[in-house]
């Protein structure tokens, strides 16, 4: 087979305009066409790509980003990507229609570097200017049919010391559903992307899927390396994760697969992730990633003048094992009424969430009937708001908390990272600040550090108060 001829073919179809996607629901375990009624299957990749000089950037803001990338993406007969990070406050029109266009739904964590859970001090940092960040996100992309759902987080559990932060994270998905039910056009999911860590990873995904049907996460994401080279149901754990699952109520995806310590990359594991054995329990999953960058995880290069598209050798073996796997047909046996889960006991130094979850801040209360307003952007408030009195209590001062090392990429074999974020007192603000679940620049095995840049916000837009 040339696979030249068959990009090619796919980029001529892709200028075809078709109407606007069905929206996708949840139905027990598994996704579906709200309007044929058919079985949903995540089949995708992560999209991140960086700006000229390397940054991250909102790749849904600049069409000729997109237009860029598209027929690529539909290329490889995807109908998802997931974007990491978007600037609230742009206009994404364009490249949402291209999407539609194309056929493509979106999977959008509401995160940025400056707005975002700290794994340090997760409840100072839940406060009403993360829930304004979330709620205008939402707002921005509700209107848009093809968003298949909401990430409320990326990571924030990463290691066996950081499960405290669940608590922060499961009010925050209880906030943004009820943000959705209150204020969008229409049902879009909540949920959370999770680090696969060996230790905890069943509490996690218990937990968020316990408790009172309001507190619940719609959907659970697993970013998972596990299937290296020519591995096998058996040999990667694919088995066992889905023995652990099977009763698991919410649909449960690969939010990130594609382990690179065999290269390049032979995608077998795609036979099995859309096979019988797997689809009545997860429903698909997402490459990771679309662009060549430093961590050697891409499927592109894209040219110095980020003009022009090259795809490499992964991009065509991905491609072969997309084309030799053919989605089920019907319902893929599904789970339509497996239970809830029961809460993970409490286990200090392993699992230490708590089951009451805090109360929405009480200057958040507003925007669930008069609407979260102005969008702020990149450029808005961080939330990365810690008391100079509990810094001082930790022994820490404001400056040496600016370099404190608090954020994770997760792996497949190790949940550490060293992601830099900080937490400043009432002074000042950081942007790129403890940054909790942020940017995927550098999944799998490596991982990212984040440029911490002081900027003065407090009195200016009231941070003080929580």
């Amino acid at each position: 087979m040339k696979f030249e001829s068959v990009v090619l073919s796919a980029l001529a179809a892709a200028s075809v305009a078709l109407a606007d996607l069905n929206p996708i629901v949840v139905k027990g375990n598994a996704f579906f066409d709200s309007v044929t009624g058919d079985r949903f299957y995540i089949k995708g990749v992560d999209y991140q790509p960086p700006d000229a000089n390397g940054a991250t950037s909102d790749p849904l803001m600049d069409y000729n980003v997109c237009s860029r990338d598209v027929p690529y993406i539909k290329a490889l007969g995807m109908n998802t990507i997931r974007v990491y990070h978007v600037d609230n406050a742009a206009d994404h029109s364009a490249c949402m229609q291209l999407l539609q266009d194309n056929g493509i739904y979106l999977l959008l964590d509401v995160a940025t570097a400056e707005q975002a859970i700290s794994r340090d001090y997760p409840m100072y940092s839940y406060n009403y200017v993360l829930l304004q960040h979330n709620f205008a996100t939402i707002d921005a992309f509700s209107n848009y049919t093809n968003v298949l759902g909401f990430v409320a987080a990326n990571e924030v559990v990463n290691a066996v010391n950081t499960t405290d932060t669940a608590t922060v994270l499961k009010a925050v998905i209880r906030d943004m559903k009820r943000y959705v039910s209150m204020r969008s056009p229409r049902t879009i999911p909540v949920g959370y992307c999770a680090a696969d860590v060996a230790e905890n990873r069943y509490q996690l995904a218990h937990y968020l899927n316990c408790g009172d049907a309001s507190e619940r996460a719609e959907f659970f994401g697993l970013n998972d390396y596990s299937w290296c080279g020519s591995s096998s149901y058996t040999v990667s754990g694919y088995n066992q994760k889905v023995a652990n699952f099977n009763n698991y109520s919410i649909p449960i995806f690969f939010s990130e697969y594609g382990c690179n310590l065999v290269e390049p990359r032979e995608f077998t594991e795609v036979q099995a992730i859309y096979s019988s054995q797997m689809i009545p329990v997860f429903s698909g999953g997402l490459v990771y990633e679309y662009i060549q960058e430093a961590n050697n995880y891409g499927l592109v290069e894209v040219s110095s003048d980020l003009k022009n598209v090259t795809p490499l050798v992964d991009y065509y073996n991905l491609q072969y094992q997309f084309n030799q796997t053919q989605l089920p047909s019907g319902d893929g046996g599904y789970h339509a009424n497996n239970n809830a889960s029961e809460c993970p006991a409490y286990v200090k130094g392993l699992w230490e969430a708590n089951d009451t979850l805090p109360s929405m801040p009480a200057q958040a209360s507003q925007y669930l009937t008069a609407g979260a307003g102005t969008a702020l952007g990149t450029n808005g408030p961080s939330n990365q708001w810690v008391p100079n009195s509990v810094l001082g209590s930790t022994g820490s001062s404001s400056a040496a908390s600016a370099t404190s090392t608090v954020s994770s990429t997760g792996s497949a074999s190790s949940s550490s990272s060293n992601s830099a974020g900080s937490s400043t007192g009432s002074a000042a603000a950081s942007k790129g600040a403890a940054v909790a679940n942020v940017l995927r620049r550098g999944a799998g095995l490596n991982s990212f550090v984040a440029p911490v840049i002081v900027v003065a916000f407090s009195f200016a837009f009231g941070l003080v108060a929580f």
